[in-house]
């Protein structure tokens, strides 16, 4: 938890300056403890999670980016890379509900959200609650099940509640959805459209650990078949702190001339010959929130264009869609963002 002083201090602190104010703001490391806190915050985490998980360390800052972006997480990796088991542990250091839903073909959007059944002593009917009303939600091969329960989550994942028979139930504070799913199998999965798609802030791509890597997983699990080490990862931060730390993210500063470049690299994904699908003013928005949770988790009150760079790709790369020419060529969309950030002149 953030310091009371922290919190006294917090109403008074305003790291967004008016558009009209031109002038950066001052550096972050003596005026604002409030972000050295929010740093010390995710170290923890960072600590707890490196009892257990080896490398990884984008994916873990891009979680916890996410999570103070108010944001959910699509991940996306072979079997056997940790995936789930970093979510896991991920909720395991908050002191928030956790709830675990593994996709299956033949499961239902009942199954998900809930559903309201007819209580005999009450003669009334009363609302089951599903898995989904947890405060972190991690789906399991969320490809797995068919369409209409991937369009369950339509609503949860963009406005925080679920409406069943006409009555709209809220969810609790924080509501984080992490999901995963596999790129190789196909067989049996769902792909999941579009729309579902963009409700996700970003889609992180795991690849698998480098040499040096997986040999410190071997020496670390070699007396520890069962995994027992999870079972030292301790809870750090509680809602109360993820909401300070959301407001935080909030309030850092981001000058107009980094909007306009977040803008103009959005919009040539709209004009690039190579791209059949552009991606929308959500994605802007989602560049914006993800860069400003970054400076904040590096301790830093305002927005530069290196925030922007590491967040775009995952922010961008499952809301374009490459043109079937360039995809039979070996492009990826990796590729084209990283040509479109080439192309785009940073700001000075």
């Amino acid at each position: 938890m953030l310091t009371d002083e922290t919190t006294n201090e917090q109403e008074d602190m305003n790291f967004e300056r008016p558009a009209e104010v031109p002038t950066p703001p001052p550096p972050p490391s003596q005026e604002h403890p409030e972000l050295r806190n929010l740093a010390r915050a995710v170290d923890q985490v960072r600590h707890e999670l490196g009892k257990v998980v080896i490398g990884q360390h984008e994916f873990i800052e891009l979680l916890i980016a996410a999570l103070f972006a108010g944001g959910h997480v699509l991940v996306e990796g072979v079997p056997g890379i940790a995936k789930t088991l970093t979510a896991k542990l991920l909720a395991q250091t908050l002191k928030v509900d956790f709830n675990r839903i593994q996709f299956t073909p033949d499961l239902m959007p009942s199954d998900v959200i809930g559903t309201t059944v007819f209580n005999m002593n009450s003669s009334a009917f009363t609302f089951n609650a599903g898995p989904v009303f947890s405060n972190l939600v991690l789906i399991d091969e969320i490809n797995r099940s068919p369409a209409k329960t991937q369009a369950a989550l339509f609503e949860v994942m963009e406005e925080n509640q679920v409406t069943v028979d006409g009555t709209t139930h809220k969810m609790g504070f924080p509501f984080f959805v992490i999901a995963t799913q596999n790129p190789i199998e196909q067989e049996g999965t769902y792909k999941l459209p579009e729309a579902q798609l963009d409700r996700f802030l970003v889609k992180i791509n795991i690849d698998y650990p480098n040499l040096e890597e997986e040999q410190r997983i071997l020496r670390r699990f070699r007396s520890d078949f069962r995994m027992k080490q999870q079972e030292t990862v301790n809870p750090v931060m509680d809602s109360k702190t993820i909401k300070e730390c959301q407001i935080i993210v909030e309030k850092v500063y981001i000058k107009d001339e980094l909007l306009d470049y977040i803008a103009s690299i959005v919009h040539e994904t709209r004009q690039n010959s190579d791209l059949f699908l552009g991606a929308s003013p959500r994605a802007s928005l989602a560049i914006m929130k993800m860069a400003k949770a970054m400076a904040a988790i590096n301790g830093r009150a305002f927005v530069t264009p290196d925030d922007i760079q590491q967040v775009a790709y995952p922010v961008l790369n499952h809301r374009i869609i490459l043109t079937p020419e360039r995809e039979m060529e070996g492009y990826a969309t990796r590729d084209v963002v990283a040509e479109i950030i080439k192309k785009i002149g940073v700001p000075r």
